[in-house]
């Protein structure tokens, strides 16, 4: 069996965030003056790795709310708006909470979400969370093959787009345009940096779909409720492309957890060039990152990439049944 690896720091514990007496007062006032009750608790989210206020909001009336708030000046706040017109937007089988409102006090923008009493999966994974995860994921992403036209019109940009613009990092190492990043300098990524490119190089046609994707889909971005089921969090960077691609995002933290990630896969339909190809340029994108300097989010979103850039890698090669010497290239098959 597979060894387990774990992240330094768990999912629930890497957000570094203001409470609710750190906001300005007149935010304050007028976020109780929305709720119509006094704010009698204020529970900040754990996971995530902005410095913005996100914090579930109970009132003295017995109501609660997940409220998110960031300066006007600082780009959550449009990452913030834009969650709000996405989630709205959403279909009904799409398992995800729904905006209550939102408005904009002194030069603040607040999003009010509905609150969901539930908790980021654990670490390593337990099968009936990522099945219940699973669950909401085929639902969602069959609700979202045939995106509605107010969806469209908030602007979904193309997989294959982003592909091309963010993700492409090992074909610029391996052009001397980047330098090897130090967290893949140990790894087997230097001596199959061709391939990493070659792989990277094809994805963008293979993931190019007409469907509605999360494009954040990660452990971090779930919340498991009191009756086990998942919800979907984070609607801010969706895209069209192909979904298995976000299946795929979401596994990495399950085969560092020892699961059987491509046994999952064959449910979905990924072609192995693609899910190959998606390892490498996740890997390569994470990895990257992590090589950068001090993070102005989280202090733990550094260690977030490069946990999740070695297990990219790390399935990636048991998929390729790579070494560390070409010569013993071989390929598993499923």
């Amino acid at each position: 069996m597979r060894p387990i690896t774990l992240p330094d720091v768990p999912y629930d514990a890497t957000a570094v965030r203001p409470e609710w007496q750190d906001l300005p007062e007149s935010v304050r006032k007028a976020i109780t003056a929305r709720l119509a009750s006094p704010v009698s608790a204020a529970r900040s989210a754990g996971g995530g790795f902005t410095r913005a206020f996100a914090s579930v909001l109970q009132t003295e009336a017995g109501t609660s709310a997940f409220v998110k708030a960031a300066p006007l000046s600082d780009p959550t706040s449009r990452w913030y708006a834009r969650e709000a017109a996405v989630t709205a937007a959403l279909p009904p089988e799409v398992t995800a909470a729904r905006p209550l409102w939102t408005m904009t006090e002194s030069d603040w923008y607040v999003l009010a979400l509905e609150a969901i009493d539930g908790s980021i999966p654990a670490l390593p994974w337990t099968r009936a969370d990522l099945d219940a995860t699973l669950r909401t994921w085929s639902a969602a992403a069959t609700a979202l093959a045939y995106p509605s036209p107010r969806m469209l019109e908030i602007g979904l940009p193309a997989l294959p787009e982003i592909l091309r613009d963010e993700m492409s990092w090992w074909q610029r190492i391996a052009r001397r345009r980047e330098p090897m990043p130090e967290p893949a300098r140990d790894t087997i990524a230097p001596s199959r940096l061709a391939e990493l490119a070659k792989l990277e190089r094809a994805l963008p046609g293979l993931a190019a779909g007409d469907a509605m994707m999360h494009g954040d889909l990660r452990l971090d971005n779930v919340l498991i409720d009191r009756n086990g089921r998942a919800w979907l969090c984070d609607w801010t960077w969706p895209c069209l492309g192909a979904p298995w691609f976000d299946t795929v995002t979401l596994l990495v933290s399950a085969h560092a957890a020892g699961v059987d990630t491509d046994a999952v896969l064959r449910a979905w339909g990924a072609p192995d060039e693609g899910v190959d190809g998606a390892l490498a340029a996740l890997s390569g994108y994470w990895l990257v990152r992590a090589g950068g300097g001090p993070s102005s989010a989280s202090p733990h979103s550094r260690q977030h990439q490069r946990f999740s850039g070695l297990q990219a890698l790390a399935w990636l090669t048991e998929r390729r049944g790579w070494t560390t010497t070409p010569e013993k290239r071989g390929r598993l098959r499923r």
